[in-house]
């Protein structure tokens, strides 16, 4: 919002696991006017149930919602590209698996191509390189330390 100046309109996509950050992200973004894609390896997607609500309000928000494997149908027409980590707290037994799982979901210079013109990037740390690559995640397009700076607010 800070950003772009509002958040009605804008379309969020969300390249990786489809953990809690995600899935808060799914209950809100249709409520703030947000269309959201989404990219995920089988057997990571979001939680079912959260899905479901994440279609009901998209339903009733007017907005749009895809989910796809394919990071790259994900970000097309993007407006904000988000990832997270791919192995949270208690998942480092299978950092082997995920990390095998998620080839071809990093976020590069290459992913952005099919982003809207404005495109910007997120991540809300701490970030391993296997997950964005240092182009991105340095850019001037990307609004990773403004993020980190407005997170400290709400603690």
């Amino acid at each position: 919002q800070e950003h772009y100046g509002g958040l009605s309109g804008l379309t969020i996509t969300w390249i990786g696991d489809g953990n809690n950050v995600l899935q808060s992200i799914m209950t809100s973004a249709a409520k703030l006017g947000m269309h959201l894609r989404i990219a995920t390896p089988r057997g990571f997607e979001p939680d079912l149930r959260i899905t479901k609500i994440a279609e009901q309000n998209s339903k009733e928000y007017g907005t749009k919602l895809l989910l796809t494997t394919d990071p790259l149908e994900a970000a097309d027409s993007a407006n904000v590209l988000v990832t997270d980590t791919w192995i949270s707290m208690g998942q480092e037994e299978e950092k082997k698996e995920r990390l095998k799982a998620f080839q071809g979901y990093q976020i590069t210079m290459q992913t952005t191509k099919s982003a809207a013109s404005n495109w910007t990037f997120l991540h809300c740390l701490p970030r391993k390189p296997e997950e964005v690559d240092d182009e991105v995640f340095y850019s001037p397009r990307s609004l990773v330390f403004q993020e980190a700076e407005n997170r400290k607010w709400t603690i």
